[in-house]
Formats: C-alpha cells, sequence, structure tokens
C-alpha cells in the first residue's frame, strides 16, 4: 500500500520534470521535418529525372535500331471473348493464323495464299461522319 502511495507521488513529479525536455525537443524536431521534406523532394525529383533520361535514352536507341527488317508483321487481329482473340501474322511471305488465350498461343491455320485486308479508311471516315451527325443532332436538340 506505501508502494502505491510512493508510486502515486513520485508520477506528478516526473511529469514536470519531462516537460521541459519535451518543450525543448519539439523546436528540434519541426527543424529536423522540414529537413526531411526538402530531402524527400529532392530525392522525388531525382527518380523522376531519372526515369525522363531512361525514356529519351530508349527513343534514342530504338531510332538508331533499323525497323525495316522486321519480319514477323501483324496483318489482323479479332477479339473472341475478353480475353480470346485471333490475330493473322505474315512471317516472311507466309501467313498464320493464331489462337491467342491467357495461357497460349496456337497456330490454327497457315493460309496458301495471303490474304490482302481493303483499306480501313473508309470506315473510319464513314464512322468520323455519323459520329459528327450525331453530334449535329444532339446539338440541334440542345437549343
Amino acid at each position: 500500500m506505501h508502494k502505491i502511495l510512493l508510486l502515486g507521488l513520485t508520477l506528478p513529479l516526473a511529469a514536470t520534470a519531462a516537460e521541459p525536455a519535451v518543450q525543448t525537443a519539439v523546436p528540434l524536431a519541426g527543424a529536423g521535418m522540414g529537413g526531411q521534406v526538402v530531402q524527400l523532394l529532392l530525392g522525388l525529383l531525382l527518380v523522376i529525372g531519372l526515369i525522363f533520361l531512361l525514356a529519351w535514352l530508349m527513343r534514342r536507341v530504338q531510332q538508331i535500331v533499323p525497323r525495316g527488317g522486321q519480319v514477323i508483321k501483324v496483318v489482323a487481329t479479332q477479339a473472341l471473348g475478353p480475353r480470346d482473340r485471333l490475330v493473322l501474322v505474315q512471317v516472311g511471305s507466309e501467313q498464320v493464323l493464331l489462337g491467342l488465350t491467357p495461357g497460349t498461343i496456337t497456330s490454327l491455320h497457315v493460309m496458301k495464299e495471303a490474304v490482302h485486308l481493303a483499306d480501313a479508311e473508309p470506315a473510319s471516315t464513314e464512322f468520323a461522319q455519323r459520329l459528327m451527325e450525331l453530334l449535329g443532332k444532339d446539338q440541334k436538340d440542345k437549343s
């Protein structure tokens, strides 16, 4: 019982003795926090700068390598579902129809004759015209 009373009397004294130390430590922590923020920002700027430098270097390296010598070209793709698709690939003078699923690539058919696709320009201009018609109708409705 005497120990509890003694402990109860010494706790307020210990708390008042610790207060000046806390008060002197707070301004130092505030100055340290500003230094940490500056150091964090400089590190962030350094990382962002490195990312841009590496992106610039990758573009320069890709420009040096000639692209005309590509042997494999994707001729057309068709989505069959959210994760499945057909891809027509030209390898040299031969065209191969591939089935792509999340885990596999399967050769489905080797074309005897090359498939020539019509230009996609009329479809894109047709879409643009239809879009403009719809936008024009919407603007008339709002007036």
